[in-house]
């Protein structure tokens, strides 16, 4: 068998993944965030995605089942496009694959001077990645609140500076599975059947009543997702029981 790992979403850390219940699972902290230094490096997903492969390196894994969620399906991209001899699968939920818009990417740069400044939109910006009424708004808000600014302008602009991922994903060869939420509005259902769409043989799941974060708003869902999925694998990449 090989292991799981999972990249949290953007800007909150490993935490985001307590309630998943995957034997073995591997859930780091992405560079700045839990309990990680900024990096040092320009940002960038190439960094992040070093990172990642430096800490399979630590562990002595050489292949994973390799997911990330929002920035972490980014990285999750970066790391099959950068170091595609280490993933033996591929999880990518409630993320996209092309890169921002001129004036997404314009925003996400004013957005890092603002938080470097002290600006303070968090509880906003938890809201928008749940469904309408969700029980766990406050457990976010504190999330999104403990992450440093420093590590949230670095993140920005990594992602500002992302490639489009769609020709990587047109290449991979590893079983995939692509997970969003229903009501997801920050990237949409549509964004997640263009990535199935790109990858040969993808698996496409909606998770219901879920916004951007099914692994926090329905963990027992996320889960059941995932380990159907890791049921369907070959016998050496299975996750053991």
């Amino acid at each position: 068998m090989i292991p799981t790992v999972l990249l949290h979403a953007f800007p909150l850390s490993s935490a985001m993944f307590a309630a998943v219940d995957l034997p073995g699972l591997i859930a780091p902290d992405l560079a700045g965030f839990g309990t990680s230094a900024v990096p040092d490096a320009p940002p960038g997903m190439s960094a992040l995605a070093a990172d990642v492969v430096a800490e399979l390196d630590r562990r002595g894994l050489d292949r994973v089942v390799l997911g990330g969620v929002s920035m972490g399906g980014y990285v999750a991209m970066a790391v099959v496009r950068e170091y595609p001899e280490r993933v033996g699968a591929l999880i990518l939920a409630d993320t996209k694959a092309g890169a921002d818009a001129p004036d997404a990417a314009a925003n996400r740069l004013r957005m890092a001077e603002s938080v470097l400044a002290g600006g303070d939109d968090t509880d906003v910006l938890a809201a928008r990645m749940l469904a309408p009424g969700s029980p766990v708004l406050a457990e976010v808000q504190a999330g999104v609140r403990a992450a440093r600014p420093e590590a949230v302008a670095w993140a920005q602009r990594a992602m500002a500076a992302r490639p489009d991922s769609f020709d990587t994903l047109r290449q991979v060869t590893v079983p995939t599975l692509v997970i969003v939420g229903e009501l997801d509005s920050t990237t949409p259902p549509a964004e997640a059947r263009l990535i199935a769409e790109a990858v040969p043989g993808a698996r496409l799941v909606t998770i219901p009543g879920s916004g951007h974060l099914p692994p926090w708003e329905r963990p027992a869902e996320f889960t059941a997702a995932v380990r159907e999925f890791m049921g369907g694998l070959p016998a050496g990449a299975r996750l053991g029981a």
